[in-house]
């Protein structure tokens, strides 16, 4: 039962609830970005499983975003939103005890299992707040997310160096489960409730054929990439997702609506998106390492976690200001220029660290130059979908998009994690060749992304009047936004 005084608690109050829990999970999602290296020494790994600490919740917040985000819908988002920012705080305090780094692994999954707190966050939005201040509470919260993912790189290291590591995750352990019982005191369950069946096999399938996928990519180099296992792994992969996108078909109410690929804004923009991705996570899951990698290795800073969160300060910093700036050259220039100029800014900058990485300076300059990029071509990605679907189907079009993003994610970090720990030194650090090809291995995947953006369909120059159309349509489709 609720209690007394729920149902009357204010917008205001349903925000800083909403802004807490949000802000938490997009922590979450950088804090340990800046100490893998730490995570490898302290459970005495190699560097191919470690990546698995970020791959885990990526892989996990793609399958649990868009199902959750369901299941709020016919069941409750409030209570569903309770579930969820428990998730986050148990698998925050799972993180922190961890004797083994399988258990940090298993633990980082149920965090990434909290990436629903973003639908669920953006539902309750629609249905408590008013119409007139609905867009600015999506705008701030969603804000939330890349300025969280920004200070967590920053603050990892003060976090470390003050309080001891085991304070990264209790930290948001803490501030979720604070936002959980704010939750239940200040939201008020909605009434608004969706009819139909939850499709649970496609989620299945779907993280089925992404994990085979991923531990192939991961484990190719060790064991041979025409060895048995391998094939065997990627066989099934091909196998498990021809059986999830004909299980998509055939759901009345479909995790990702594949049909919506026909549509040529569509499915170019998640082309665009899942090389986006790919390059952002891998690029900031491994320079870290690469900064602190010790002198000695002829490559490496010896940078410590803090230094080596400030070196790539610049680009989460341009990402988040870029997502304010971007929409204003999209109305100007059109959203496929943006984007163009974006992708090929990403180009140019894994290009440069892949060859000019001997001083710090180079490095945070073309981070700087990545950041631009990455938050041109997200903040316009939202446009081309939106335009290229009829209203009712915004939600679901800019969900399936921003999923395929954090699929790339999680395939990126796979992948460089088999290029880079490929070939090892005398000293048991990645060869700096590792780090060369990885990064040119992105900046390749970019440039494909260019020839794709080439083909988004020319929508001309945003005006007033098409602004105000997707107005509205803009809150239903932050709904699923990561």
């Amino acid at each position: 039962m609720k209690p007394l005084g729920s149902a009357t608690s204010s917008s205001r109050g349903t925000i800083v609830v909403l802004a807490v829990g949000v802000g938490s999970f997009g922590l979450l999602q950088s804090l340990i970005v800046p100490v893998l290296s730490q995570v490898q020494e302290r459970y005495e790994t190699d560097q191919a499983t470690t990546a698995w600490v970020l791959t885990s919740y990526l892989l996990a917040a793609a399958v649990a975003t868009p199902l959750i985000g369901r299941i709020g819908d016919a069941v409750g988002k409030q209570r569903m939103l309770i579930v969820t920012l428990s998730m986050l705080a148990i698998g925050s305090v799972m993180a922190a005890l961890a004797p083994t780094i399988g258990w940090m692994i298993v633990a980082r999954a149920v965090q990434g299992i909290g990436g629903g707190v973003l639908p669920l966050a953006f539902g309750v939005i629609r249905d408590e707040i008013s119409p007139a201040r609905a867009g600015t509470a999506v705008g701030i919260v969603a804000s939330l997310v890349s300025a969280a993912f920004g200070i967590g790189i920053v603050l990892a290291g003060p976090i470390v160096d003050v309080l001891g590591y085991t304070w990264l995750f209790w930290l948001p352990a803490i501030s979720t489960g604070l936002a959980a019982i704010g939750t239940w005191f200040l939201i008020p369950e909605s009434p608004v409730r969706m009819s139909g069946r939850i499709s649970v096999i496609p989620a299945v399938l779907l993280s089925a054929w992404l994990v085979l996928l991923l531990l192939a990519l991961s484990k190719g180099n060790d064991l041979g990439w025409v060895s048995a296992p391998t094939l065997g792994m990627l066989a099934g992969a091909v196998v498990i997702f021809a059986a999830w996108i004909s299980s998509e078909h055939r759901a009345t109410t479909p995790l990702i609506d594949v049909r919506l690929m026909r549509t040529r804004g569509v499915w170019t923009a998640n082309v665009v998106a899942l090389m986006t991705g790919l390059g952002t996570f891998a690029s900031l899951g491994f320079l870290p390492q690469m900064l602190q990698t010790p002198t000695e290795s002829g490559y490496g800073f010896g940078a410590s976690i803090s230094e080596s969160g400030l070196i790539l300060l610049p680009s989460s910093f341009m990402g988040f200001v870029m997502g304010f700036v971007a929409p204003r050259m999209v109305r100007r220039f059109s959203a496929r220029r943006v984007i163009f100029v974006g992708l090929v800014s990403n180009a140019v900058a894994y290009g440069a660290v892949a060859l000019f990485h001997d001083q710090v300076w180079q490095v945070a300059t073309w981070m700087f130059l990545q950041g631009v990029g990455s938050g041109c071509v997200v903040s316009s990605l939202a446009v081309v979908v939106l335009r290229s679907v009829p209203p009712e189907q915004t939600g679901a079009a800019s969900g399936m998009n921003a999923n395929i993003r954090l699929v790339g994610g999680s395939l990126g970090t796979a992948m460089m994690a088999g290029v880079i720990t490929a070939r090892t030194g005398t000293g048991g650090f990645p060869l700096e060749v590792g780090y060369r090809d990885g990064f040119v291995v992105l900046a390749v995947a970019l440039i494909v992304a260019t020839g794709v953006a080439l083909l988004i369909p020319e929508m001309g120059p945003r005006s007033q009047a098409a602004e105000d159309a997707v107005r509205e349509p803009q809150v239903d489709a932050a709904r699923a936004q990561v």
